[in-house]
């Protein structure tokens, strides 16, 4: 079965007017996914999911006029071979590059996807998993900066639906980051798990203010809160508590730039992303490699059913699983296109797919829907 064809479909989603989330990259304006399509000679299509970065088109040109001449014609099963082309055409000679990454992970999850249909195995199966309950925390693109009440009352909403852990966005001024935390520790009591994400805003002087404040509420970790190359912030801040690890990994490519944060030694959870870090064969040796040092692996999830099928499929495989991050954002059409890819369940636990492959049913016909609108998906006022 050989590798025919490969596709990148970009789609957006415009948020309606006023209807923003604002947290440390910014204030959201629309959402960005690449669908990647691969066809094979024995009419097996498997899908995938590239994260966009900012650029939904550049990363489209990378997988089209790169990626996809270097592949087709290769086995639609030889994962490795695959990663092992790119690597030494792209990677080894050009650098890592976040692009190319981005547009290597759709790829890959869709060669797997394609393994598990021919297989007629569910991911996890293939994998060497089985279908175990995973705890979930409320994340995706909410819980943002807005005033303690009305936080407490949306994080208390989704304790509601099942969630026993949820993800709060903090990077604003250390006062406000205090105040809302406080605030939404007391109203949702001692027994849900409190996590932050300061999506890189923090300076060391910053960090040094709020995780004592963190410890005080047992927040679970605090997540992002310097650029992804910022070592040295990163061990400095290990040191200020033992009580609140500091977690990273969404923007870091590749198992290489994984290693180099293990090499820090500052980092104690990590959260690879299936849709950039180079796909689910990459995301295996990144787990693989945590595990050796007794790291928890909680991955981040991105736009669409795709990436939070495959997450789901590869957390159940994985031995140092953590937590899988459910997208409640209220605007996000990609989660539900294709139907819903997890139930949150009154013990706060999803389940994979059962489906071959990644178990999604993709109907193309919704792709119109959503046509490409380049640009960044956030705006910051500097």
């Amino acid at each position: 079965m050989k590798i025919t064809r490969i596709t990148a479909i970009p789609i957006s989603y415009r948020l309606p007017e006023g209807k923003t989330v604002t947290m440390g990259v910014g204030s959201t304006l629309k959402r960005d996914a690449i669908i990647v399509r691969v066809e094979t000679s024995e009419g097996i299509t498997g899908y995938g999911e590239s994260h966009p970065g900012r650029s939904p088109s550049a990363i489209v040109s990378h997988i089209h006029n790169t990626l996809s001449p270097l592949l087709v014609g290769m086995s639609a099963t030889d994962v490795v071979g695959a990663w092992q082309r790119i690597h030494r055409m792209q990677f080894s000679s050009h650098g890592l590059g976040a692009g190319a990454a981005l547009a290597l992970s759709g790829i890959d999850m869709a060669l797997w996807d394609i393994r598990g249909k021919a297989a007629n195995m569910p991911l996890y199966e293939l994998l060497g998993g089985s279908r175990k309950r995973l705890p979930a925390y409320a994340g995706g693109i909410a819980l943002g900066y807005q005033a303690p009440e009305t936080l407490a009352e949306e994080a208390l909403s989704y304790i509601e639906q099942g969630y026993r852990a949820v993800k709060l966005r903090i990077g604003d001024t250390v006062k406000d980051d205090i105040a809302r935390c406080v605030h939404v520790r007391k109203m949702v009591g001692d027994e849900i798990d409190i996590l932050t994400d300061a999506n890189t805003a923090y300076t060391i002087a910053q960090a040094r203010r709020v995780l004592p404040a963190l410890a005080d509420i047992q927040a679970g970790w605090l997540e992002e809160p310097f650029a992804c190359n910022d070592f040295a912030s990163y061990r400095e801040a290990a040191k200020i508590t033992p009580l609140v690890p500091l977690a990273a990994g969404e923007n870091h490519f590749m198992r290489f730039e994984f290693a180099q944060m293990l090499e820090a030694g500052a980092v104690q959870v990590w959260q690879p992303d299936l849709s950039k870090t180079g796909g689910i064969t990459e995301s295996v040796r990144i787990a693989a490699m945590a595990s050796a040092f007794r790291i928890p692996i909680n991955a981040h999830s991105s736009a669409t059913g795709l990436n939070h099928a495959a997450t789901l499929h590869f957390l159940a495989a994985t031995e140092n699983a953590g937590y899988f991050e459910a997208c409640v954002s209220h605007f996000n059409p990609f989660r539900d296109m294709f139907g819903p890819t997890f139930t949150i369940g009154k013990d706060g636990c999803v389940e994979p797919p059962t489906g071959p492959g990644l178990g999604v049913e993709v109907d193309e016909s919704l792709f119109d829907k959503f046509p490409m609108v380049d640009g960044p998906g956030y705006v910051v006022k500097f």
